[in-house]
């Protein structure tokens, strides 16, 4: 559920692992872009040698879009990947819970928002359980799995199962703001924009910085553009509102840059400029 650069990626590696995949948005414009972003991704993979040609056919022929979410009404597993807003989230998986089957698995992308509370909108929280996995999905191994307070035995270990199979590396955490992952990841990034905003150094020298002297593979500052910076502030509220401690405080500086709608790669302009594709 969800067709965005998360969703895309989720259905494009559940495909190619074998599964026949519905994706599932709010108009059809976004599912065709979704679409070809998906063909364009595989056809990377064939050109790296990493699967075939015929694969990538096959994979693509088990992707299907559609705006109905009747659709769901035969699926073992929903994975819900829309915007970063609880709010928004809820709405959602409720509507997904009244049509799918009371035997099948609800599992939110959610980068921090509470499992157990998205769980209390729906009928099943036994069977509804976090899977987050990281940007870009196509590429990176990890997928964070986060049981809620009623999530079951069986429902862990057959999200824990179908990551695998994805070629994924599943690993638990508890339901805490920001799991372990953005916990860690965001303050870091929070910090280089108040390095940014302080005039401690320019945008080039902290992402050069962190990236050779840490190791990293792209600077914090390049990290949120891809991120989304949206997406950074939605989840450094979260951490601030459930943890209570003020070192979550959102930057003045990023909270300025969404207001203004520049929210990284995807819209063009963060705290560097993208061109159109």
């Amino acid at each position: 559920m969800g067709s965005g650069q998360m969703g895309s990626g989720i259905a494009h590696v559940a495909a190619a692992a074998g599964a026949d995949v519905v994706l599932v948005d709010s108009a059809p414009e976004i599912l065709s872009r979704a679409r070809e972003s998906i063909a364009r991704n595989l056809d990377r993979e064939v050109a790296k040698g990493r699967r075939t040609a015929a694969e990538r056919d096959v994979a693509l022929s088990r992707i299907s879009e559609t705006t109905d979410f009747s659709r769901f009404s035969a699926a073992d597993l929903v994975i819900e990947a829309v915007t970063e807003n609880e709010g928004i989230k809820r709405d959602v998986l409720r509507r997904v819970d009244e049509v799918l089957p009371a035997g099948s698995v609800l599992a939110s992308n959610t980068s921090s928002i509470s499992i157990t509370k998205l769980a209390a909108a729906t009928s099943r929280p036994e069977r509804f359980i976090g899977m987050h996995f990281m940007n870009p999905v196509p590429v990176m191994a990890l997928v964070e799995v986060i049981r809620g307070i009623a999530t079951s035995d069986e429902t862990a270990e057959a999200v824990r199962s179908f990551a695998v199979k994805m070629g994924k590396t599943p690993i638990f955490c508890e339901d805490f703001p920001g799991f372990v992952a953005n916990r860690v990841l965001m303050p870091m990034i929070n910090e280089a924009i108040f390095a940014l905003h302080e005039g401690v150094a320019e945008k080039e020298a902290i992402d050069g910085i962190m990236k050779l002297g840490m190791n990293h593979p792209m600077g914090p500052l390049t990290l949120a553009d891809f991120i989304g910076l949206d997406t950074c502030l939605s989840i450094l509220r979260v951490l601030h509102d459930g943890l209570g401690d003020p070192k979550y405080r959102p930057c003045p500086l990023l909270v300025k840059m969404v207001d203004a709608g520049w929210l990284g790669k995807k819209a063009g302009r963060g705290f560097y400029e993208y061109a159109a594709r």
